[in-house]
């Protein structure tokens, strides 16, 4: 169980974001259609090869959609018949440079995968829906990484 002071920064950061105060740059929608058009190569941290998790649903839809995308999760091996990887950059190293991070992961874990993201030269740290995490933003941002915090990658990838 989350503890109340997890959960408190988590509903804090959530409201920031949405009131303009996470004090990081977030792509807005024009933003977000620019990335997309570029087709960037896609890592989902966090994809399960349970069919019934959001997360293997966004990894289904993406490749549906044609995007090039590498699973990241240290207890899988195989997601959705792709080959999965224990870390951002174990999957940087058996296939080639990533451009774009999506994370599903709780918001505590994200810095940890934002200074990931940054140190395998990513160009987007994409947090999914319901997560935001000031911390991530800041390191990613700091890193030179586009920011998108609260958006389901799918659902952005269907609407263009």
């Amino acid at each position: 169980m989350m503890s109340d002071r997890v959960e408190t920064r988590r509903v804090a950061d959530l409201l920031d974001l949405h009131e303009g105060r996470i004090g990081v740059p977030t792509l807005d929608e024009a933003g977000v259609d620019a990335l997309l058009a570029a087709r960037p190569r896609i890592a989902v941290v966090g994809a399960s090869p349970d069919r019934s998790r959001p997360s293997n649903g966004v990894l289904r839809d993406l490749v549906r959609l044609g995007f090039d995308v590498v699973p990241v999760n240290p207890a899988a091996t195989v997601v959705e018949g792709l080959a999965c990887y224990p870390t951002l950059a174990a999957a940087v190293a058996a296939t080639g440079p990533i451009d774009l991070v999506d994370v599903f992961r709780r918001a505590e874990a994200c810095p940890a995968h934002a200074r990931e993201a940054v140190a395998v030269g990513a160009r987007c740290l994409w947090l999914q829906l319901g997560i935001a995490s000031r911390e991530a933003g800041e390191i990613a941002s700091a890193g030179g990484l586009a920011v998108v915090m609260d958006r389901c990658l799918a659902i952005e990838a269907l609407r263009l």
